[in-house]
């Protein structure tokens, strides 16, 4: 195997291979870390009863539909994420899809007069407080409601397109939702031991991080242990990506030179099979990608920055563009020590292979160690009890992708893409981490 868009002589490393048993009991440690910070019947409790309780304040003072996107619906978000909550109208022909900023400024007012209201009444059924009307790029209303902080947008309907996007990939994975528990293991590692996660602190952002995550499983073509080996080739990959040369994208390294020519090269120099075929990605751009670009104001052309992510499903969009100079030199940083310290795995006495992976995680463990999330005053929960709670949430988990989905099908698209999203769905049945 030969990855495409490496610093020099990196390829080695990138590719090294590793000790099937001994990984194995490094995986079953890290199965009991992801137990603790993944969502439980618990976290979806308590999260679901807040967003429960905005949507009724909404709704009591617009007649908007409420749907929510991100990582909360993915299953994906840790013990101490946010909720991200997603206002369409209900009729997508007039203006609410379009860059009216009277419509815009109309209903954030409402939602914010109403939830200052709420943070007013000594007998609100929940607490809300510090209410804040962001007038951003993209415009929020962001609140505490029960000690979650809640973020409420207007026409994010590429949030809605890019939940639907990584719950088919999910799908097509598979393998007891591989691809959303190494979403949690690297989020965490980036969070807590790294400090590397954030866009709104000009470090990476969740998106950006799930895309590069999904580039591993589709170079290495879903072929790991477990979520740590997905992790370890994660870190050894990116830390020696040739960033001051190519953007990631998913269709492989794009020259920065050759901007705005989006041409990518090819993801591997060898012949070997790669996870996703291109038919896979140009229906899931022409799917999803479509409504948003339909949707959404396009703006400018892609605009290259220090770490450059293209987004699947718009091309025109940099992902990293909230990576500042200098954290990007500190993400890098951070990658390849996090690979350095990973790798001592593979050099260990087996007797201390459980250990190397506590200090691996230290911080995570400190923080949520005895799997009691900070958003949820619950009982203690044993890691096979929790992967078990989360699992019997199955139903819940792809609401807000199937809501998106019918709303996306009502544009007009080829009736093979229909077909495709049909069958695909009909063929992988729909479950949560």
């Amino acid at each position: 195997m030969v990855p495409n868009g490496l610093l020099p002589n990196a390829s080695a490393g990138v590719t090294r291979r590793l000790d099937p048993e001994r990984w194995a009991v490094a995986e079953s440690r890290t199965a009991e870390l992801i137990a603790h910070i993944q969502p439980n019947a618990y976290s979806e409790g308590r999260r679901h009863a807040v967003y429960n309780y905005v949507q009724r304040i909404i709704r009591n003072c617009l007649s908007f539909q409420v749907f929510t996107f991100g990582s909360g619906p993915l299953k994906t978000y840790l013990p101490d994420g946010d909720i991200d909550v997603y206002l369409p109208d209900g009729d997508i022909d007039v203006t609410v899809f379009t860059n009216s900023e009277e419509l815009k400024d109309t209903w954030a007012n409402l939602v914010r007069d109403a939830l200052e209201h709420e943070e007013k009444n000594e007998t609100a059924e929940l607490c809300v407080k510090e209410v804040q009307y962001i007038q951003a790029e993209v415009k929020l209303i962001k609140c505490l409601v029960d000690n979650i902080v809640v973020d409420i947008s207007f026409n994010q309907v590429g949030g809605l397109c890019t939940l639907s996007f990584l719950e088919q990939v999910d799908n097509l994975i598979n393998k007891n939702h591989l691809f959303k528990r190494s979403i949690i293991l690297v989020k965490a590692w980036c969070f807590y031991e790294s400090r590397v996660l954030g866009a709104h602190h000009g470090l990476i952002s969740t998106y950006a991080l799930e895309t590069l995550v999904l580039y591993i499983f589709y170079v290495f073509n879903n072929c790991f242990t477990g979520p740590l080996e997905v992790l370890y080739r994660f870190l050894e990959f990116f830390s020696n990506f040739d960033w001051e040369k190519f953007c990631l994208s998913l269709w492989g390294p794009v020259p920065i030179n050759s901007l705005p020519d989006m041409t990518a090269d090819s993801p591997r120099m060898d012949t070997g099979e790669l996870l996703l075929s291109k038919a896979f990605l140009d229906r899931c751009s022409q799917l999803y990608g479509v409504a948003a670009r339909t949707l959404e104001n396009q703006g400018q052309p892609f605009v290259s920055k220090h770490f450059n992510v293209i987004d699947p499903l718009r091309t025109n969009k940099n992902l990293g563009r909230s990576v500042s100079k200098g954290n990007y030199f500190r993400i890098r940083s951070a990658f390849s020590f996090g690979a350095k310290r990973l790798a001592k795995l593979l050099e260990c006495p087996n007797e201390d292979l459980v250990a190397e992976v506590n200090q691996f995680f230290t911080n995570t463990l400190t923080r949520h160690g005895s799997g009691n999330p900070p958003d949820a005053s619950t009982p203690n929960l044993s890691p096979e009890h929790a992967l078990q709670a989360v699992s019997a949430e199955a139903s819940n988990s792809h609401e807000s992708a199937t809501m998106t989905k019918n709303k996306i099908e009502k544009t007009e698209l080829p009736a093979s893409q229909d077909n495709f999203t049909e069958g695909f769905h009909s063929s992988h049945p729909q479950s949560v981490c």
